[in-house]
């Protein structure tokens, strides 16, 4: 079936198992890209397929230039497909991409990229009756270097894709509490590095301590920060957020922390409800004694809740049930699903015409 034939499937046609979806790989018809190559963006084809041909010496393969994003469409009940806050991914890999001295794009572009692969892949976009579980199209936008080189250098071409799959909830069993470590023999990311960039290999470094931390029984694990390990960073691949007793939302600051576009909204609705909101450094053993609830936030859980940290033979427990999280979850995927009031414009409509 070639782009065209996608785009003219019938939306969440796809012979797929919607109630049983996991974050995990589904093949889909194919994806949107462009490429980058004598100071200018190509135009934008749907390329059916899986794979890329790249050549052997490629930039990203050897030096790992690359930036990536991650949001979410959904099919929802009124007929429309939405994305969420699009923009500010573009302004996040905007901003990785200066970072990384790969070439930017305007937002219409990034924009006409997302459509592209949404239109393209129509049929594997999960049912409007399967959101409340989790169900949703997942967008990863991907830039890297394509040119062939030896010499450590910025890439002279660049591929631009946007691939989708159809996932379920990240954690298998959606906004239900889970156990955390802290992670104490390594870090995630190093002073004034690329702690803040969802660029290639932040993640690989994450890869064996949280296989160590799974192997005791934690599903994830908590970082400090580099320089004194006294400050709380961020989660294996999310924010943290936390309620005090008192009732206010607490979040880290520090530059080595990815900014989290669903940190950020949710941060938003608390304060639309009149919550005392603060992002500030939070040293962990002082602060911990006064969190009634902890979640680890970000596009692909929106929010999983936290009932316990351990840090060696400390462990701290908190809310299970996390009813202010809760109610924070359900007013940010209210608004995704198309089921609420969306007073900061953060979702757009896809045309499917």
């Amino acid at each position: 079936m070639n782009g065209n034939a996608g785009k003219q499937a019938a939306l969440s046609s796809a012979s797929i198992d919607w109630a049983n979806l996991t974050f995990d790989v589904t093949e889909t018809q194919g994806r949107a890209q462009a490429v980058w190559k004598d100071g200018a963006w190509s135009e934008v084809t749907f390329e059916n397929g899986p794979y890329v041909q790249l050549h052997m010496f490629a930039n990203v393969l050897h030096y790992g230039q690359e930036v990536f994003e991650g949001l979410k469409a959904y099919h929802c009940k009124d007929g429309t497909v939405r994305t969420f806050n699009d923009r500010a991914n573009w302004e996040r890999i905007s901003t990785g991409s200066r970072r990384m001295m790969i070439p930017e794009m305007p937002y219409e572009f990034f924009q006409q990229m997302v459509d592209v692969a949404v239109q393209g892949n129509r049929a594997y976009i999960p049912p409007p009756e399967f959101c409340a579980s989790g169900a949703a199209l997942y967008i990863r936008p991907v830039i890297f270097g394509s040119g062939p080189q030896v010499g450590l250098h910025a890439s002279k071409e660049y591929i631009f894709l946007v691939m989708v799959v159809p996932v379920g909830p990240y954690f298998k069993d959606g906004f239900k509490a889970i156990p955390g470590e802290v992670v104490g023999d390594y870090d995630r990311a190093a002073p004034q590095g690329v702690g803040d960039v969802k660029c290639a290999g932040n993640y690989a470094a994450d890869l064996l301590p949280s296989t160590g931390h799974k192997k005791r029984g934690f599903p994830i694990g908590l970082y400090l920060d580099p320089k004194e390990k006294k400050y709380c960073e961020e989660f294996n691949g999310a924010n943290l957020l936390a309620i005090t007793k008192s009732g206010a939302m607490v979040t880290p600051d520090s530059p080595s922390i990815l900014p989290s576009i669903t940190n950020k909204c949710l941060t938003q609705i608390a304060k639309d409800r009149g919550m005392t909101v603060e992002r500030r450094p939070l040293a962990l053993e002082t602060e911990v004694e006064n969190w009634a609830e902890v979640g680890a936030v970000g596009t692909a859980a929106v929010i999983c809740p936290i009932k316990s940290l351990t840090m060696g033979e400390k462990t701290w427990t908190f809310s299970e049930e996390a009813p202010t999280l809760k109610g924070l979850y359900d007013a940010l995927t209210s608004i995704q699903h198309g089921e609420a009031e969306d007073p900061h414009g953060w979702s757009r409509v896809v045309s499917m015409d």
